[in-house]
C-alpha cells in the first residue's frame, strides 16, 4: 500500500466525518458536541484502517483494493450528496415532493462530478488527461446511476412515505441512501469496464 493512499483515504476519512455534520442536524433527535466530535474522529481514524485491512485482503484478490477505493471515494461522494441536500433542507425547509426531488438532482450532480476527478486519478489510476470522449462516458454512466438514484429517493420519499415515528428530514435521508445503494454497484461496473478499462491496474 503507497503511503498516498493513505493520505489520501485519511483526508477522505476528515472529509466524510465533517460532511456528516448537517446530516446529523436534520436526523438526530439531539447532537452532543462529543457525539460530533466522535464522528468527525471516527471517520478519520475508520477510513486508513478500512483501507489497510483491503490492502491485506487485496494480495489474494486485487480487485478488493480497487474496491475498498471505491467505496472510499463513494462514501465521501454519499456525504457530498447528503451534504449538500440537507443543507438545503435546512436552507429551504422542503423534505418532501418536486423541490426534493430538485435538490436531490442537484447534490447528486455535485457530488458526481467529485467522483469522476476522485475515480479517474485515484480509483482507476489513470494517469493520461481526462478526455472528452472519456468525459462524455463517464456522465453517461453518472446519469444511469443518477436516474436510477433519484428514482429511487423519490419513489421512497414522495410514494412509499415517511412512517409516523420517522420525521420528514429523517425519511428523507432514508431515500437518500437509499438512492446511493441503488446507483453504487451500476457506477462502479460502467467506470471500471467500461470507462477507465484501460487504466485498472
Amino acid at each position: 500500500m503507497h503511503r498516498s493512499d493513505l493520505a489520501i483515504v485519511t483526508v477522505i476519512g476528515l472529509a466524510i466525518g465533517l460532511l456528516a455534520q448537517p446530516v446529523l442536524t436534520n436526523v438526530a433527535q439531539e447532537t452532543t458536541p462529543a457525539l460530533r466530535a466522535g464522528v468527525i474522529v471516527g471517520c478519520f481514524l475508520f477510513a486508513p484502517f478500512a483501507l489497510f485491512v483491503a490492502h491485506l485482503l487485496g494480495k489474494r484478490m486485487p480487485a478488493l483494493y480497487q474496491f475498498a477505493k471505491f467505496g472510499a471515494v463513494g462514501t465521501l461522494n454519499t456525504l457530498i450528496d447528503l451534504g449538500i441536500l440537507n443543507l438545503m433542507i435546512l436552507a429551504a425547509g422542503i423534505a418532501a415532493g418536486a423541490g426534493y426531488s430538485a435538490m436531490k438532482a442537484f447534490s447528486f450532480l455535485v457530488a458526481t462530478t467529485n467522483s469522476f476527478v476522485w475515480n479517474k486519478y485515484w480509483t482507476f489510476n489513470a494517469r493520461e488527461p481526462a478526455t472528452s470522449a472519456e468525459a462524455a462516458k463517464f456522465y453517461g454512466v453518472a446519469v444511469a446511476g443518477w436516474v436510477l438514484n433519484v428514482a429511487v429517493a423519490s419513489l421512497v420519499v414522495n410514494l412509499m412515505g415517511a412512517p409516523e415515528a420517522v420525521s420528514k428530514e429523517q425519511w428523507a435521508n432514508v431515500g437518500g441512501l437509499a438512492g446511493v445503494a441503488a446507483s453504487f454497484l451500476l457506477n462502479f461496473l460502467g467506470y471500471k469496464f467500461w470507462v477507465f478499462r484501460g487504466s485498472n491496474r
